[in-house]
């Protein structure tokens, strides 16, 4: 990832209603939710909703897919991953262990990227 698109990113979710829209797509998982639902949950109007999912989906945060009349909202988890694949590249001097502890726990830890003390987020 370039620091352009980091930036992009970043300053995507550095606005408290597209924060909140995303950990609802990050809590919802592969299903995804459609946007009445995010209107609803967050009482927001149908039309500023639509300007801050434009917004996170031009930061390539989120998918959109039809499904009959409604439209299901997706977190890019891969895209994701890899802007804190970038965050944490250079933590700590090289050891991101340090800056995530829990992720080099015994059982969630995958062995091909674990090596000595470091585990990066699969």
């Amino acid at each position: 990832m370039e620091i352009n698109e980091a930036v992009t990113i970043l300053s995507s979710l550095a606005q408290e209603m597209r924060l909140r829209i995303f950990r609802m797509l990050v809590k919802a998982g592969e299903d995804g939710l459609c946007a009445g639902d995010i209107s609803r949950e967050l009482d927001i109007p149908k039309n500023t909703l639509s300007f801050h999912l434009k917004e996170l989906a031009n930061a390539k945060l989120i998918s959109s897919e039809r499904n009959g009349r409604s439209i299901i909202y997706r977190l890019r988890s891969e895209d994701f991953r890899g802007l804190m694949m970038f965050l944490a590249e250079d933590c700590c001097a090289g050891r991101p262990d340090l800056c995530l502890p829990n992720a080099c726990a015994e059982d969630s830890c995958a062995e091909e990227t674990c090596s000595e003390d470091t585990c990066l987020p699969s």
